[in-house]
This record gives structure tokens, C-alpha cells and sequence, in this order.
């Protein structure tokens, strides 16, 4: 399959990515008085910006190589990998007498803007189906 645009595997990355930062929020808000809940988020964002970096052939050769004297040697072990989202506990909040760590008025903002970012990809995939739409309708035109 042709795929004219090199950013639409990055953008559908996001927007999964996006759905699923959203799927934990509503999870956090679900339980905001579940006693010892603790709330959840994703890092999807690092393994984004390491695929565009494949992508756009950027960064290429920066990450220093381990030595290896002996076959025997084991393969470095990255932790988290980051070529993988990560679920974590969101810390940084102060639990209350119940243990919860559900804030509200964090959890509301997260939604803001996770809606915000969510809009803004799909109006990039719309756009760049217009162009290709576009293209297509300009090369039927000139026959």
C-alpha cells in the first residue's frame, strides 16, 4: 500500500495513545472514592518521538554501543522499554484518609487537554486525506 505521508503512522500511534490516556482517566474518575485506588496514567510520548526519529532518520548512531568481548555476553537490558507505552501510578498527590489518590481537578484537566490533543490529530488525518483525496480528484480531471 502507497502511504504518501510518513507522519500518519505517528499520528495513529498518538491517537491510540491518546484513547488509551483517556480510557485511564475516566478509570480514575470512575473510582475517585474507591478507597486505596491509585491513579493511573500512560507514557506513550517517548516511544513516539523515538519511531519519528526512525522515521525522519534523525539521531541516528547517539546512543553509546555496550562492548562486547564474548558471544557469551548478554544484550543491555532497557527498563521501561522505550519503544513501548507505559502504564504507571500517577504519584505526586497526597492520598487521603481512604488511601485514594484520585484528584479531580487533576483528572479534569488531563481530560482538557487529552480532548484538546485528540482534536488536534484527527484534524491532521482529515487534512492530509483532503490532500490525497484532492490529488486524486485533480489527476482524473487532466485526462
Amino acid at each position: 500500500m502507497i502511504n504518501p505521508f510518513k507522519s500518519k503512522e505517528l499520528v495513529t500511534s498518538a491517537l491510540a495513545g491518546r484513547n488509551l490516556r483517556n480510557q485511564l482517566i475516566n478509570s480514575n474518575l470512575a473510582n475517585v472514592d474507591t478507597p486505596f485506588y491509585k491513579a493511573r496514567d500512560v507514557e506513550f510520548e517517548t516511544a513516539l518521538v523515538r519511531r519519528a526519529n526512525e522515521i525522519f532518520k534523525k539521531e541516528q548512531g547517539k546512543e553509546l554501543e555496550l562492548a562486547k568481548t564474548s558471544d557469551n555476553h548478554q544484550e543491555p537490558w532497557k527498563f521501561p522499554d522505550p519503544s513501548k507505552s507505559t502504564i504507571y501510578l500517577r504519584d505526586g498527590h497526597l492520598a487521603r484518609n481512604d488511601a485514594n489518590t484520585v484528584d479531580l481537578d487533576v483528572e479534569t484537566t488531563e481530560m482538557s487537554k487529552n480532548t484538546v490533543m485528540i482534536t488536534a490529530l484527527d484534524g491532521v488525518l482529515r487534512r492530509q486525506s483532503n490532500i490525497f483525496s484532492s490529488i486524486i480528484d485533480a489527476s482524473s480531471k487532466l485526462s
